[in-house]
């Protein structure tokens, strides 16, 4: 008797210990199984380097989404991202869309600032104003290369 009771509170606790490490498997893995409501809209950019699927989407400072796909239009060049907005959070049709970074070479998100139309993008809607990463690689090349350097300015 003895031994099957232990036998059952390991069998027990190794349940218990699989259901716990799902959970954080899902939860650490930002995975929405049985997520929020979302609607899709869509913003085209020129350069959307080191942005990522799953990428947040930002108003405020406050996430409200996250990045879906990432694609190319191959018509006219430009990335297109889909960008999953949380239910009850609306975007006007005056937003700019903005790929920023956290901190000096920190991951990418999407930053929108909101209009003052009172226009609401639908689901499926563009966000037609969009600002592209900023691409510091380039800045430094063209600065140590000296397209980037100042003109100088002759005395008088």
């Amino acid at each position: 008797m003895k031994k099957s009771n232990i036998e059952l509170m390991v069998g027990i606790f190794m349940v218990i210990g699989i259901i716990c490490l799902g959970y954080l498997t899902i939860k650490l893995g930002k995975m929405e199984f049985f997520g929020r409501g979302h609607y899709p809209i869509v913003a085209d950019f020129q350069s959307v380097a080191g942005l990522k699927t799953g990428a947040n989407v930002e108003i405020a400072g406050v996430p409200v989404g996250r990045v879906g796909t990432i694609t190319l239009d191959q018509k006219t060049g430009t990335a297109r991202v889909e960008l999953l907005i949380n239910e009850g959070v609306e975007v006007t049709e005056d937003t700019i869309a903005s790929v920023k970074t956290t901190g000096l070479i920190g991951d990418r998100y999407i930053y929108l600032s909101l209009g003052n139309s009172q226009e609401v993008l639908s689901a499926n809607g563009v966000i037609t104003e969009t600002e592209s990463v900023v691409d510091i690689e380039s800045l430094v090349g063209k600065y140590v290369f000296g397209s980037a350097a100042p003109t100088p300015v002759a005395d008088p």
